[in-house]
C-alpha cells in the first residue's frame, strides 16, 4: 500500500475508510514504462490524479480501482490482452469507462472493442484524441454515478 493511496490516508487518519481523491482518478495500464510515465505526467498537468500500473494483476488488486473514473488500457499486455481484461472486469460487474490504446489494431480488435463500447486510440497518440476520450469517459462516469469524486 502506497503512503499516498486513498486507503493509506484513511488508515493514517484512523478512519479505516477509504477517502476519495480530490481530482478524477484515471488508471493507466501499460507494460511500457515510458508510456506510463508520459501519460502520468501529461494527465497530471491536465488536472487528473493518475495511477500508472504495468500488469493486469496489478490492476485487479489495486486499491485505487473503486475510485477510478476512467481506465486507459493497452491492448498488448503480457497475459491477458486489454480487451480480455476489460471483459473480465465486466463479468465482475466493474463497468468503469475504458479506452483501449494500441498500435495498428486489426479488424477483430476493432470489432470487439466496438461491440464492448470501448473507444480505441492508436499509438502514437494524437495531440488531443486521448484527452477527448478521457473527458468523455469521466463525464459518463459522473453521469452514471460510478466515480467517487
Amino acid at each position: 500500500m502506497r503512503p499516498n493511496s486513498p486507503v493509506w490516508i484513511g488508515i493514517a487518519l484512523n478512519t479505516h475508510l477509504p477517502t476519495r481523491p480530490h481530482r478524477p482518478l484515471v488508471i493507466v495500464l501499460d507494460d511500457d514504462a515510458a508510456v506510463r510515465n508520459s501519460l502520468k505526467f501529461s494527465l497530471g498537468i491536465e488536472g487528473f490524479s493518475v495511477s500508472a500500473l504495468s500488469s493486469s494483476d496489478e490492476l485487479l488488486n489495486s486499491p485505487d480501482l473503486p475510485f477510478c473514473c476512467c481506465l486507459i488500457v493497452d491492448q498488448r499486455l503480457p497475459g491477458l490482452t486489454g480487451l480480455e481484461l476489460l471483459a473480465l472486469l465486466r463479468k465482475r460487474d466493474i463497468a468503469i469507462p475504458a479506452i483501449l490504446v494500441t498500435t495498428h489494431p486489426d479488424a477483430t480488435v476493432r470489432k470487439v472493442a466496438r461491440e464492448a463500447g470501448v473507444p480505441i486510440v492508436e499509438k502514437p497518440f494524437l495531440e488531443s484524441a486521448l484527452l477527448d476520450h478521457i473527458l468523455a469517459a469521466v463525464s459518463d462516469s459522473k453521469r452514471r454515478g460510478e466515480a467517487r469524486l
